[in-house]
């Protein structure tokens, strides 16, 4: 039995999520059913994260296990043939026989990026929150380095308890604005934890946080919270006493999950996935 490491990137907007759903078309159904038929196995992928309905990925991670003699290479071009144009595999490998996607990452980035500006763009619709009132980006950055470090984060998740846990360790979170797009790039924005204004005028706001795992629309409602910083409704010192107080209802709102985009998933080295 072979052990197949995939890195995949997908526009989620017409997907109910990864994870296969009653209710409509996931991402995780489109990959299987590309494996079957190229390999004639039916087989369950496990992806490294369960991204929600509209949530997008540039780095998802997934594992399946096949007895099939098809050439490592071949996995690549194999299986493009028979997915969508809006799910694309990056790299196919063959690894170690206990290898997860889900359980082996050490942590995962995820960034969200709001448009600032009153003007809409019609091309980045489904990958931007637009947010039409200035936002202060200084306030947000004081804010976000409340997060680091390991704590209950609890007030950011939804429908608690979801997880056996809702401690969580947050290694950097860092608000950027830019000047133009860069959405797709896969290289972290941030060079500190507590973020920086690369252009202080510009239209583009991104989050980005790395963690060694995430709770339910966690990074969602950290954005939602945000934004009340940035509009002046919440102080930056208030993260810290929603963190202590572990009451959802304290934190912001739940930000729209089209801004929200999974960059890459880390492993440990003798994985070698990732690429």
């Amino acid at each position: 039995m072979r052990n197949i490491c995939l890195t995949l990137s997908y526009d989620g907007t017409d997907y109910v999520g990864w994870q296969v759903q009653p209710n409509g078309v996931s991402v995780q159904s489109k990959v299987e059913s590309a494996v079957e038929k190229l390999t004639g196995e039916s087989i369950r992928i496990t992806g490294a994260s369960r991204t929600d309905s509209g949530v997008h990925a540039l780095g998802q991670v997934a594992n399946f296990r096949t007895t099939s003699n098809i050439a490592t290479e071949k996995f690549l071009p194999g299986l493009q043939n028979f997915l969508p144009d809006d799910i694309v595999v990056h790299s196919a490998k063959e690894v170690r026989e206990d290898f997860h996607a889900t359980y082996s990452a050490c942590w995962k980035c995820y960034r969200y990026f709001i448009l600032n500006r009153r003007v809409s763009n019609p091309l980045l619709r489904n990958y931007v929150w637009r947010i039409s009132q200035v936002l202060d980006l200084e306030a947000m950055q004081r804010a976000s380095a409340y997060l680091i470090g390991k704590h209950d984060f609890r007030c950011f998740e939804s429908q608690f308890p979801n997880k056996s846990t809702s401690v969580r360790t947050v290694m950097k979170a860092t608000c950027t604005r830019m000047k133009e797009w860069r959405g797709w790039n896969r290289e972290p924005f941030g060079e500190t934890t507590t973020g920086f204004a690369e252009h202080p005028d510009g239209d583009y706001l991104s989050f980005e946080i790395v963690a060694d795992g995430f709770l339910y629309n966690m990074v969602r409602a950290i954005v939602g919270t945000l934004h009340q910083v940035g509009r002046g409704r919440f102080d930056a010192e208030d993260m810290q006493k929603i963190i202590e107080s572990g009451d959802r209802s304290r934190a912001g709102e739940t930000a729209p999950a089209k801004g929200l985009h999974l960059i890459y998933v880390n492993y440990e080295k003798e994985v070698k996935c990732p690429t």
